[in-house]
């Protein structure tokens, strides 16, 4: 278990790092349609994210059973629906929308990677069903007959749980904890990428043109 959590946080780090210039390192559809629902980015990209996002977490599932010299694809039999598992995604995911929103409406999306893989590899010993949190990796897991597999009956249990625990954080950064945050603030979810890095340069641009004009004689 151990292991496992350090090997996610790490893993979560590094790969948060090198894609969020790309795309934001959106690996997580409910991440994607909050920050939609924030402005931070349109609906018609996060719909488009949405397949590319399960297909990923399934090609990763089926990766990991080749490099481990098993069936490329297998059907998970770990059954893990039951009322603590779904209490513990909803917590899992609401916790993990908190963290990322909090930092991109207090203007610490930097720290994004570090926190998001911190806060997943605590979540994987706070929660019962280790934090999954995520729609599109349980669709992944379903592809992978081990321990950190999850039983097909078992995944719709789970992606409502996900879903509601979305819902819940959207709500309470919205009403509660953060009602100023603004489009700007959540295009820097989970961390800049082009759009956003675009819209800062043309602002900048523009308050640089208008000062210009107002200091020419």
């Amino acid at each position: 278990m151990l292991e496992n959590a350090a090997v996610t946080a790490a893993g979560l780090y590094a790969l948060i790092l090198m894609f969020g210039p790309v795309s934001g390192a959106h690996f997580n559809p409910v991440v994607s349609l909050a920050d939609a629902g924030f402005g931070g980015i349109s609906w018609r990209d996060a719909a488009a994210y949405l397949p590319a996002q399960v297909a990923g977490c399934i090609s990763g599932a089926v990766l990991a059973n080749i490099m481990f010299n098993k069936t490329a694809v297998t059907i998970s039999t770990k059954h893990r629906a039951s009322g603590a598992h779904f209490v513990s995604e909803i917590v899992a995911t609401a916790g993990l929308l908190l963290v990322i929103f909090a930092l991109a409406r207090t203007g610490r999306a930097a720290t994004a990677a570090a926190a998001v893989g911190a806060y997943i590899g605590a979540a994987y010993w706070f929660t019962s069903s280790t934090s999954f949190a995520n729609p599109a990796i349980t669709v992944g897991r379903m592809f992978s007959n081990t321990f950190a597999g999850i039983a097909p009956s078992s995944a719709p249990s789970f992606i409502a749980a996900q879903i509601i625990g979305g819902v819940a954080a959207f709500a309470l950064i919205r009403f509660v904890l953060y009602p100023a945050i603004t489009p700007a603030d959540a295009a820097r979810v989970v961390t800049p990428h082009p759009p956003a890095v675009a819209a800062e340069t043309a602002n900048r641009t523009d308050d640089l043109s208008a000062r210009t004009v107002q200091e020419t004689p």
